[in-house]
């Protein structure tokens, strides 16, 4: 499966979450290794719920960039 991530830049480092994945987050000091950190999240989490049994949400959430201009 695949699972959109959103990534925020902070001042001083980088967090990722999932939308269809409520909790599934993740934070580190740069782009790079955040990512790695996500994607050990993710099966960390569909782990946790095979375990207790749970549903696994397919994937719904899409990602878009639109470009606008600012006068």
């Amino acid at each position: 499966m695949k699972y959109a991530i959103v990534i925020e830049k902070g001042d001083s480092s980088y967090g990722a979450y999932v939308p269809d994945l409520p909790g599934c987050v993740a934070a580190d000091e740069t782009r790079k290794e955040v990512i790695k950190l996500i994607k050990e999240a993710i099966a960390f989490h569909l782990e946790g719920m095979k375990e207790d049994v749970l549903c696994i949400p397919r994937p719904h959430s899409e990602t878009e960039y639109v470009e606008i201009s600012v006068a």
